[in-house]
C-alpha cells in the first residue's frame, strides 16, 4: 500500500450538480428556492390570500356579472362568459404572483434587508440570484394557478381537455412577468417608483381583452392591445381552456419566452454592476 492516500470526495449539493458546474438554467439558483421556502415558511397566510385572490373574482366578475352579459362571441363561437372570464383572470392571476414576487419583495431584500449582498459573499453569483428569485415566483405562482385550474375544472369552466395544458402556460406567463419584474426593480431606488409598475399592471388587467372581447376595441386600439405582455398571455389560455387552437398561440409562446429570458439577463447585469462594482 502506498504512502499516499487518495484525496476525500467532497459532498456537493444536488441542486448545484444538476447542471455541469452547477451553471445551467438553474444550477445554483435553487439555494435561493430553498432559502425562500425557509423565510416562508412562518407565512403561510400570503400564499392563502394569493390563492383565494383570483377565486374571488372569478365568483364575482365570473358568474355575478356573467349571469346578466350572457353569452358573447369568440372566434364565431358564442361562449358564456364565466368561460371567456376565466381564461384571462388565470393569465392576470400569473402576471400578479410574480409581479409581487419579482418587484416589491426583491426590492426589499435588495435595499434594505441586503440579503443578496449576503448571498453574492457566498459561491453564489448574481446569476444565481436573478434565476433563483425567477424560479420561485414561478413555483408559487404554479400553486396558486393549479389551484386555480382546479376550481375551473369544479364549476365546468373548462370547456375542452385542452385546459390541462393551461397550467403549464400559466408557468410561461409568471416566467416572462417575473424576469421583466426583476429588471425594472433593479432600477428602482425608492418606493415611489412602484407608481409605475401599478401604471403598467392595472391598464394590463383591464384592458387585455381578459374582461370582453378585443373586437370591442377600435382597430388601432386592437393593435395596441396585441403587442402587451398580458394580452399574450390571455389569448394563450383561452385558446387553451375553450379548445380554440390556433398557430398565432406559437407566437404568444415565443414572446413569452423572450420576454423572461431578455429579463433574467437584465437582472443578472444590474446586479452584478450595483453589488459587486
Amino acid at each position: 500500500m502506498s504512502g499516499t492516500e487518495a484525496p476525500a470526495r467532497t459532498s456537493v449539493p444536488w441542486s448545484v450538480r444538476l447542471l455541469p458546474g452547477g451553471r445551467g438554467p438553474v444550477g445554483r439558483g435553487w439555494r435561493i428556492v430553498e432559502r425562500n421556502v425557509v423565510a416562508y415558511r412562518r407565512m403561510w397566510p400570503a400564499f392563502v390570500t394569493g390563492v383565494l385572490e383570483p377565486v374571488f373574482y372569478l365568483l364575482s366578475i365570473g358568474i355575478g356579472v356573467g349571469g346578466l352579459v350572457g353569452a358573447i362571441k369568440v372566434n364565431g363561437h358564442s361562449v358564456p362568459y364565466d368561460q371567456f372570464v376565466a381564461p384571462g383572470l388565470m393569465a392576470s392571476a400569473a402576471m400578479n404572483g410574480a409581479v409581487l414576487d419579482t418587484t416589491f419583495n426583491f426590492f426589499v431584500k435588495f435595499k434594505y434587508a441586503h440579503t443578496y449582498d449576503a448571498m453574492l459573499a457566498t459561491p453564489l453569483g448574481p446569476r444565481d440570484v436573478a434565476v433563483g428569485e425567477v424560479t420561485w415566483a414561478l413555483l408559487r405562482g404554479g400553486v396558486y394557478s393549479a389551484v386555480f385550474l382546479v376550481t375551473m375544472v369544479i364549476m365546468g369552466l373548462a370547456a375542452s381537455w385542452w385546459a390541462v395544458l393551461a397550467l403549464p402556460a400559466a408557468l410561461l406567463i409568471g416566467y416572462a412577468f417575473a424576469g421583466a419584474g426583476a429588471a425594472a426593480t433593479t432600477y428602482m431606488r425608492t418606493w415611489t417608483d412602484f407608481d409605475y409598475v401599478n401604471l403598467a399592471v392595472i391598464p394590463m388587467f383591464l384592458f387585455s381583452a381578459t374582461f370582453f372581447p378585443l373586437t370591442q376595441y377600435p382597430p388601432a386600439l386592437q393593435l395596441v392591445v396585441k403587442l402587451t405582455p398580458l394580452y399574450q398571455g390571455v389569448a394563450l389560455e383561452r385558446g387553451l381552456c375553450l379548445g380554440q387552437l390556433q398557430w398565432t398561440m406559437l407566437l404568444n409562446v415565443a414572446y413569452l419566452l423572450v420576454m423572461g429570458t431578455l429579463g433574467i439577463r437584465v437582472a443578472s447585469r444590474r446586479l452584478r454592476m450595483l453589488l459587486q462594482p
